[in-house]
């Protein structure tokens, strides 16, 4: 049988492609990359091969196509995972799929301003009040879930699943700018690093010799 392909961006900035790369790593689906350079020439006729919406991610599993990062981490669940991928309980299983849908939707300040750049380090760089909004929002969120659904591991409801792979780019995120969070957040930071997955994927980042220029030089205040 045929390996399912995910077509993805680089590393270093592509904060969707991470989610379900994430997931599919973590849980040992055996998958072939296809890595596709973003803001260049050729990215928006090459992507179109592979995803009808001209962006990253895609899954292709046989004749099967998906499109979005969350709607391929639901579709890695019920093909590969056997559930494993959101809480058995059917409460925080609610629970669960409604945050990572906050995340999949929301933080447009947070996401605008403080872009994906996996090799980035803090500089002094600075953020406006819309997007210290939204990091503390993710703040409280975490501690919420971490307080009443984190038992019996390190991660939003114990056991890494969808919702934390949601959240991922925005641990580098955190890392990246020198974003000052609480003691909970800065455990589940430590928790996601320390995934062989998640380093797998920054140790490829920092391979990268691509840049795209508005990310990488993005240090100045706001």
């Amino acid at each position: 049988m045929n390996r399912p392909v995910l077509v993805i961006g680089n590393k270093n900035y592509s904060s969707w492609s991470l989610r379900p790369w994430l997931l599919l790593r973590h849980f040992g689906v055996d998958f072939e990359e296809i890595r596709l350079l973003l803001d260049t020439p050729g990215f928006a006729t090459e992507v179109l091969r592979h995803s009808p919406t001209g962006k990253v991610p895609a899954l292709h599993d046989g004749e099967v196509a998906v499109w979005d990062s969350l709607a391929i981490c639901e579709y890695a669940n019920e093909r590969w995972l056997d559930g494993r991928g959101w809480p058995a309980d059917l409460r925080q299983r609610a629970l669960a799929r409604a945050a990572a849908a906050e995340m999949h939707s929301g933080f447009t300040a947070l996401r605008t301003q403080l872009p994906m750049n996996s090799r980035r380090r803090p500089d002094g760089y600075r953020w406006d009040a819309a997007a210290q909004h939204d990091i503390d929002r993710v703040q409280a969120l975490w501690r919420q879930l971490r307080r009443d659904h984190g038992a019996g591991g390190d991660f939003l409801f114990g056991r890494f699943g969808i919702v934390d792979a949601m959240f991922a780019p925005v641990a580098v995120r955190f890392d990246g700018y020198g974003v000052a969070v609480d003691d909970t957040a800065a455990a589940y930071l430590q928790a996601l690093f320390a995934l062989p997955a998640m380093h797998e994927w920054r140790q490829a980042a920092a391979q990268e010799s691509e840049h795209v220029a508005a990310t990488d030089a993005l240090s100045r205040p706001l």
